[in-house]
């Protein structure tokens, strides 16, 4: 996923709190959902990351020799400018992009569009 193309603030902004409410009439659940949904787009991020980053790699015993590629720095700025994690995934739980599920809840499914 591209996450440079979403809609989610660069910056922190202030939620409205019923906003996040009024999905599952319940704010620690809501705030459960986008947590766990930040730590898999962290994941995510950290794996592209590191499969790009290893395309350069160099495997040398030498330690004093430290190369710097043009490419991996462009790589390295253009993950710095992401929106955090917390900010992708409060995003898309305000859009309804996320899935979820109470299991606790006599088999009724809340589904939302997949993201």
């Amino acid at each position: 996923m591209d996450y440079k193309k979403s809609k989610a603030p660069v910056n922190t902004v202030t939620r409205d709190v019923v906003e996040l409410w009024n999905e599952t009439n319940n704010i620690y659940e809501s705030v459960a959902i986008i947590a766990k949904r930040a730590n898999q787009i962290s994941i995510e991020i950290k794996q592209d990351l590191s499969k790009k980053l290893a395309e350069f790699a160099s495997y040398s015993d030498s330690l004093e020799e430290v190369f710097e590629n043009r490419e991996q720095i462009e790589i390295s700025r253009y993950y710095e400018k992401l929106p955090k994690p917390t900010l992708l995934a409060t995003q898309e739980f305000l859009d309804n992009n996320v899935y979820w599920r109470d299991p606790s809840k006599d088999g009724l499914e809340h589904e939302e569009s997949q993201a």
